[in-house]
């Protein structure tokens, strides 16, 4: 006992990673600013780009047309809605106020503004799900927009006990994930690269769930071969046509997602 007190007393404490002072931030976004896509890379045309600010218009649009016709539900589902990156779970309250007009179960995903991946953020995610699961008594459907929608896929595989069926709405989860102009936004948000997440996942591998993904051939922020993805990474894929901001507003996006809700 006395030696292993010696041993304890004159130990060298381990040390911890430094913290990163604001300087060394800065410094790492502007190196991961300064990289460049790989050559097999593809991201939208710039029309598609600049088509995407048509979408600041659709409020205003929509409050002059009639209100969508949403028949009701014949199967009753709990569905989680995860936004995309940057943007806050209210982007998506007329998509969760429409699926309750059917009569679904929607629930925010409860962590505000997605800005972007870490090990904590799925482990809350994670009880979210779980959480929901039990306090309703069946799986639930993980609805997720853009990054939202590589957390539902990560999240199946986590938990495919506590979820039913994944649908992702202009997710970047095949190709490489320099398909999309958004790469160097997350790179500054974040402060890592695309290509090192700080957690351990193999986007493209299908979740153990049934897995849609809904893409659009005019979506200006992800290329669509990326959010369509290709057999053996998802059980099916559905064109619908609205810009990538728009997944969340789009009419034809919302019937298609309302069909895969009835789907058994």
């Amino acid at each position: 006992m006395a030696y292993k007190a010696v041993l304890q007393e004159n130990a060298t404490p381990a040390r911890r990673p430094a913290t990163p002072t604001l300087r060394d931030m800065v410094a790492r976004r502007f190196e991961l600013l300064g990289r460049s896509p790989p050559g097999d890379a593809r991201s939208p045309a710039l029309r598609f780009l600049l088509g995407e600010l048509g979408e600041l218009v659709v409020p205003l649009r929509r409050s002059m047309k009639a209100e969508l016709d949403i028949p009701e539900a014949r199967h009753k589902r709990v569905v989680i809605l995860l936004p995309g990156f940057g943007t806050h779970p209210f982007r998506m309250r007329y998509m969760a106020r429409q699926l309750e007009r059917a009569g679904h179960k929607v629930k925010r995903w409860g962590m505000g503004f997605n800005l972007g991946p870490s090990l904590e953020l799925f482990d809350t995610l994670s009880q979210r799900v779980r959480d929901v699961r039990e306090r309703y008594g069946k799986p639930v459907v993980l609805v997720g927009w853009s990054l939202g929608g590589i957390y539902a896929r990560e999240i199946a595989k986590r938990h495919p006990e506590a979820v039913a069926k994944v649908i992702t709405m202009g997710s970047p989860f095949s190709g490489t994930p320099y398909d999309n102009n958004a790469w160097r936004l997350y790179h500054l948000v974040t402060g890592h690269s695309v290509e090192e997440p700080p957690i351990e996942a193999n986007i493209t591998a299908k979740p153990p769930v049934e897995t849609v993904a809904l893409w659009s051939p005019r979506d200006g922020i992800v290329a669509p071969r990326a959010s369509c993805g290709r057999p053996g990474e998802r059980d099916r894929a559905i064109s619908v046509r609205c810009s990538h901001v728009g997944f969340p507003n789009s009419p034809e996006c919302l019937h298609a997602i309302l069909r895969e809700l009835d789907t058994p």
